[in-house]
């Protein structure tokens, strides 16, 4: 734990210091207009500046109260100040939006080692961030749409339901009576994010020195280009139709349709969906809880390799659920649609590591594809044992729960340089075909082990698996299986 949070600090130190010395960038006459809820860019990185001098000050105060605090005090004094830290970065990213409200996002679930008190302080960033003001919301959408909300819709609610780092969504009836959500984006935050992007190279530059195998280019690259195409609602409606045909009609797992005649670029309108939160389902029976883990699974993996196309966020706000294991997809900002050659390469990692079990064999698909430069020093055994951590869940035809520790050692594996696999880790890359791919590592094993998620992983993979296509071995696949006979997905 000490470790963690000594890496967590030098991280939030790193990127203070980033923010600062660009202040002298923001500042210069022309740099820029002011961007999401009239706050300039360098106010943007002053922001973060008060909070790290906030908070180191705050540490300073915090190390000398200890210091002469009693033994048994001391644990409470920690846990204060972790409190107090994690609730002014909260209140901070969630002002800001963008791409950085984004990072505290994935911070509240990513790692389950995180203390409780801290995690909880950033989980309001995941669906209820600070929201605009109603006239603001009223006035990017008479501007997109033509009108003002109380014209173009028979009811209009000013309040929003759900607020995040690119937009925030209010509940409305159309004038034939249907319910719908409409996303409205912040005025100015496509300016926001492109400001946080502007110098990510270099992050990642310094980043190749803790990872000499890492290509930052490549991943710069991919990472910006599915950040910016968040900002087009157009795009993202076009990816939620995509997906929502692909599942219409599916026995559990439910996409809402887009309102076409009232969206465009800075607004997304599509079908109401109900459901409780992911905090809710968390307070069901651990058979509610495993059925919508169920779900969930079948959801990313089937639509990564029958559909070929990965719906990159997933996150707790991002779903809705009932009983019974039905769950509501939402959010497809960030979307990666694979080529056949680059499924193909997935499939053949499953071949060698799982249904084969060639570590060599293994290890000449993942240099083929550019994870591991040819000729490193490691034995096949030990490429096994690093890369089949990812795999662990599937590898044995046995009932698995996916836990809070498999999570964060999941995250250990990708990050703790110090660990027993830090030789391979430093010389691995993450070609742009992986970035994305990355976040079921970093984000859907954190929602699954947050649920305790059991169930025979293994037969479940082997039914979503096109080229092993096996039998239904649970009640959500025989359900599955009777949609696909129907529809021929």
């Amino acid at each position: 734990m000490r470790r963690r949070l000594a890496a967590a600090a030098l991280v939030a130190a790193a990127v203070g210091a980033w923010w600062w010395r660009r202040r002298a960038h923001r500042d210069r006459p022309g740099a820029g207009p002011a961007v999401v809820r009239g706050r300039s860019r360098s106010e943007r990185s002053l922001d973060l500046a008060r909070v790290g001098a906030r908070s180191s000050g705050a540490y300073v105060a915090h190390r000398a109260r200890r210091a002469v605090a009693p033994a048994h005090r001391r644990e409470h004094l920690d846990q204060q100040f972790q409190l107090r830290t994690a609730e002014a970065v909260a209140e901070a990213l969630g002002n800001m939006k963008g791409a950085l409200m984004k990072l505290g996002q994935m911070a509240s679930y990513l790692d389950q080692g995180l203390p409780e008190h801290v995690r909880g302080a950033l989980a309001d960033l995941r669906q209820d961030a600070p929201p605009m003001s109603p006239e603001l919301a009223a006035g990017v959408l008479a501007e997109e749409l033509g009108r003002p909300p109380a014209e173009v819709f028979a009811d209009w609610d000013p309040v929003p339901v759900a607020s995040a780092s690119i937009g925030q969504v209010h509940h409305a009836v159309t004038h034939d009576g249907r319910e719908v959500a409409v996303k409205v984006q912040y005025p100015g935050v496509d300016d926001a994010i492109r400001a946080d992007l502007a110098n990510v190279d270099l992050l990642f530059t310094a980043t190749g020195m803790l990872f000499p195998g890492l290509d930052p280019a490549a991943l710069v690259d991919e990472l910006k280009a599915r950040l910016v195409e968040e900002l087009d609602y157009v795009l993202e409606a076009d990816n939620q139709r995509l997906f929502a045909a692909y599942y219409a009609d599916h026995p559990f797992i439910t996409v809402p349709r887009v309102v076409d005649e009232l969206s465009s670029r800075r607004v997304l309108t599509t079908e109401w969906a109900d459901g409780v939160r992911f905090d809710e389902l968390a307070s069901w029976s651990q058979g509610e809880r495993d059925l919508a883990g169920e779900a969930i699974y079948r959801f990313v993996f089937g639509s990564l390799y029958r559909l070929k196309a990965f719906n990159g966020d997933p996150h707790p706000g991002n779903y809705l659920f009932a009983p019974g294991g039905r769950v509501t997809f939402l959010d497809f900002g960030l979307v990666k649609r694979f080529t056949a050659d680059e499924v193909r390469v997935f499939h053949d990692m499953i071949d060698t590591m799982v249904l084969d079990h060639d570590p060599a064999a293994f290890r000449r698909v993942i240099e083929g594809v550019g994870l591991l430069k040819a000729g490193e020093p490691f034995s096949d055994r030990e490429v096994e044992d690093y890369f089949g951590h990812f795999y662990e869940f599937v590898l044995e035809d046995r009932v698995t729960t996916i836990d809070e520790a498999y999570a964060s050692e999941t995250v250990r594996q990708v990050f703790d340089l110090t660990g027993p696999h830090g030789d391979i880790m430093k010389a691995a890359n993450v070609p742009p075909s992986f970035v994305i791919i990355q976040r079921i590592n970093l984000g859907l094993y954190a929602v699954l082990g947050e649920l305790r998620a059991t169930a025979n992983w293994r037969r479940i993979a082997e039914e979503i698996w096109p080229f092993v296509d096996g039998a239904p071995s649970t009640p959500l696949g025989e359900q599955e299986a009777a949609w696909r006979r129907r529809t021929g997905r």
